[in-house]
């Protein structure tokens, strides 16, 4: 008998699986790199990212945006004291807890201009 994680359990229950999962993660912090980069070419600072299995931090200058990965959900904190949570669909958009969501590259690309405006 195979013994599965609780965010392998979410996830399946929502139709992806753990290694999609991952890959998901992985693609998200790769954009965040890529957008942040873009957005920065005019300005004076660049962003970071940090990437862990489980967080992806994105920091420039005072702004900064951190991403856990939690039982099957992404919960999202910003510099400015919101706080979110959002799942991935099978398509690899993020969605809101109401349903409502983005794909993920639009996603990323505007917390990106938001980070390095």
């Amino acid at each position: 008998m195979t013994t599965m994680t609780m965010t392998e359990r979410n996830q399946q229950a929502d139709g992806i699986g753990e290694a999609h999962a991952r890959e998901l993660w992985v693609s998200l912090a790769s954009l965040l790199r890529s957008y942040t980069a873009a957005h920065g070419l005019n300005g004076t600072t660049q962003a970071t990212v940090e990437l862990s299995d489980d967080k992806i931090r994105v920091r420039c200058g005072q702004r900064w945006l951190s991403l856990t990965r939690r039982d099957g959900q992404i919960e999202g904190l910003t510099y400015q004291g919101a706080s979110f949570r959002l799942r991935w669909s099978e398509a690899g958009d993020l969605l809101t807890e109401t349903g409502d969501g983005l794909p993920m590259d639009l996603q990323a690309e505007q917390w990106s201009r938001e980070l390095v405006a």
